[in-house]
């Protein structure tokens, strides 16, 4: 019995090896349904949400720096008025939207930062 568990021991010591890859965890949960999007090391977290006719969403900047989350199309920002009300976030500020009544799909982008992928994403209203 004693070998058997040095054998399993060994086992498992070889499987956390240097080569042994840890999950990293995900900067966004995967909760449910939410109205809010948080900006973190540079990018937003969720990327893609769903709302409700009639919903307002949060944009919280938990960033060193400071982001402006507008509509695209970038530099336009014409295709969803109600998301430039967010506009420029600081460190620690949060805003909300307007009202987003249509149902449609918004894209949004950091017009700061608008080349940085991490920074888009889309609400869908429906």
């Amino acid at each position: 019995m004693r070998i058997e568990c040095l054998i399993v021991g060994a086992a498992l010591a070889s499987a956390c090896g240097s080569n042994a890859t840890t999950p990293t965890p995900s900067p966004c949960s995967s909760g449910p349904a939410t109205t809010t999007i948080t900006i973190l090391n540079n990018a937003v977290c969720p990327q893609n949400i769903t709302v409700p006719p009639g919903s307002q969403v949060l944009f919280v900047n938990q960033d060193t720096i400071a982001h402006e989350m507008y509509s695209d199309p970038h530099p336009a920002h014409t295709d969803c008025p109600e998301l430039n009300q967010v506009g420029h976030l600081e460190p620690g500020q949060r805003r909300l939207t307007g009202n987003l009544n249509t149902a449609r799909t918004c894209g949004f982008h950091d017009h700061i930062h608008f080349d940085i992928a991490a920074l888009k994403g889309t609400i869908t209203i429906q």
